[in-house]
């Protein structure tokens, strides 16, 4: 059946991408790579054109200790102009330390399922939602921006489908606490393109004011097809890990971030700017292979640049 040009749908011209990799790709990883070899990689990939990295988190060493040396490595950021460094954090204890550190920006964060959330913040929802609401009154008094991530909003590993309206509910709550944007997580890799047009326009009627980013993973290979059913309703903000590493190490069966490059590839060759030097962007991920010392999921390392693409 021929479909004329006309009948497409249309894509946004450009796309924000934030950089995972160095905490939520780190995080999942078996080697916990020394803080010059962190350092390294973020200086590597602040030369691509990302204009969004995150660098590490500020939760217990003991629960994740690839993040243990999360300060030292704010301390030692060379700073670039137009970049935003940011670290997430569980509780107001680390949040107090985000803010010592200098860091650009913080993410709060909690689970739109209740398994979810005792596993991963040893807390209740409601736990939570006092928890977020004090780490955002302390933000907000020092002046400092912070966004919000709800996971697995597209469906826990524990419990299944998680209900529309409770994630829209707490989505509610996060967005009431003023936060600069609002990430809704697919920590699980569950979701799946009609699920991700479902959710995304439900949540456009119900706060058309708000721009929604979107967190996935490839767990079941379905990534960059969430990725085109999401510009498709205008979502223009993704978080991706270099070489598709990370995955959610509380959930079994989970691995696979989607892949920063792999992102970039299909963008570009769909006519969407990214600012982004793919090519610096995969010498990134031959770093990153380097460092790890073996190879990373990612499929544009491997098949190579299509000979068209020049960004």
């Amino acid at each position: 059946m021929t479909v004329a040009s006309g009948a497409l749908p249309r894509l946004p011209r450009r796309v924000s991408i934030r950089e995972v990799g160095p905490r939520d790709g780190l995080q999942n990883e078996a080697i916990i790579l020394a803080t010059d070899d962190k350092l390294r990689l973020i200086n590597a990939l602040a030369a691509t054109g990302l204009t969004w990295i995150e660098v590490g988190s500020f939760v217990h060493p003991q629960r994740v200790p690839q993040m243990a040396d999360t300060a030292m490595v704010c301390a030692r950021l060379p700073r670039r102009s137009g970049i935003t460094y940011s670290v997430i954090a569980p509780n107001v204890t680390g949040a107090r330390r985000a803010l010592e550190a200098g860091i650009d920006s913080v993410e709060v964060f909690l689970s739109a399922s209740e398994s979810h959330n005792q596993r991963n913040l040893n807390m209740d929802i409601a736990q939570s939602l006092r928890t977020v609401t004090a780490m955002a009154a302390l933000l907000r008094e020092a002046g400092h921006p912070f966004q919000a991530t709800l996971s697995v909003a597209f469906g826990c590993p524990f419990e299944g489908a998680v209900p529309l309206e409770r994630v829209l509910e707490l989505c509610g709550h996060l967005l009431d606490l003023g936060i600069a944007q609002l990430t809704l997580a697919d920590t699980a890799g569950m979701a799946h393109p009609r699920l991700i047009q479902q959710l995304g326009w439900a949540f456009h009627e119900r706060f058309p004011r708000h721009r929604l980013r979107l967190h996935l993973h490839n767990a079941h290979g379905a990534g960059l097809a969430n990725v085109l059913a999401a510009l498709q309703i205008g979502v223009t903000a993704f978080d991706s890990s270099i070489g598709g590493i990370g995955g959610c190490p509380i959930a079994p069966g989970a691995p696979g971030n989607l892949c920063t490059e792999d992102l970039v590839h299909m963008l570009h060759a769909m006519d969407i700017d990214t600012g982004i030097d793919l090519h610096a962007l995969i010498d990134c991920t031959r770093m990153l292979e380097h460092l790890l010392g073996r190879e990373v999921p990612g499929q544009t390392i491997k098949a190579g640049v299509c000979t068209h693409l020049t960004g």
